[in-house]
């Protein structure tokens, strides 16, 4: 009777990792497939995305490739993170997939929303870092160059440059998202943000100036927006608290 009681136990367990299994290949599928439609314009995508910094060069001003694989590589890489970037919704429906069947009702009203935000709103950080603040870094870069220096980017510097400002900015702009969070899990609440403001902002400086540049134009790009996202949080959280006494329903 053992025997049979663990073989019952074990078929749960082996049903959901085929399911995890299932689900992870056709990710990986799908974002294949977006990689394999995006290599033919590599390279243009990377001439899309020089031009904040090519705009602001003086006339003659070129990005080069100090290493012999550079101008391989680096289309390559850019192209694996648009493919990325397009490909995550179809990656973040195979997670909900996945964990949505053991979520209640109402985790299920609340959770949706809250993925849906977070992709809008890392896509929005990424168009803020691509449209605002690269040329407005570029031009102070530019304007600070001495004389007799000739500003020529290395493409995979740059490119790692611009990732990493891409990743601070959508991870910045979530800010909201995890305030709404943690009032839901009942860790803090609207009031204690709203005490709590001034250390927010105090920590918000800090977190921009750790990482963006050392210049001040892209800490106050990232630090001013982040501020309001701060407060937008709140609002957010004033809405969402109160339903965290509703009773708990049952799963679908």
């Amino acid at each position: 009777m053992a025997d049979a009681g663990d073989a019952t136990d074990e078929r749960p367990l082996i049903a959901h990792l085929l399911e995890l299994r299932m689900r992870l290949l056709r990710g990986l599928i799908g974002l294949a497939l977006v990689l394999l439609a995006l290599l033919p314009v590599a390279n243009r995508l990377y001439a899309f995305l020089a031009r904040p910094l090519l705009a602001k060069l003086p006339k003659g001003g070129q990005l080069i490739a100090t290493q012999v694989a550079s101008p391989f590589f680096a289309p390559l890489k850019l192209a694996l993170f648009v493919a990325l970037m397009i490909a995550m919704p179809w990656l973040l429906y195979q997670l909900w997939a996945f964990v949505a069947p053991g979520l209640y009702r109402r985790e299920k009203r609340l959770a949706l929303p809250l993925l849906v935000s977070a992709l809008a709103l890392f896509y929005a950080g990424c168009a803020f870092a691509y449209f605002l603040v690269l040329p407005m870094v570029f031009g102070f870069l530019a304007r600070v160059t001495p004389d007799g220096v000739a500003m020529m980017t290395d493409i995979s510097a740059y490119l790692d440059f611009v990732l990493v400002l891409f990743l601070a900015f959508g991870l910045a702009f979530e800010l909201p998202v995890a305030l709404v969070i943690l009032a839901l899990l009942g860790w803090v609440t609207p009031a204690q943000l709203r005490e709590g403001r001034g250390y927010a902002i105090v920590g918000i400086f800090i977190v921009a100036a750790i990482v963006t540049p050392p210049d001040v134009v892209s800490q106050l790009m990232l630090a001013i927006p982040m501020c309001l996202l701060y407060e937008a949080g709140i609002l957010a959280a004033r809405l969402v608290a109160p339903a965290r006494s509703v009773a708990p329903d049952t799963p679908d």
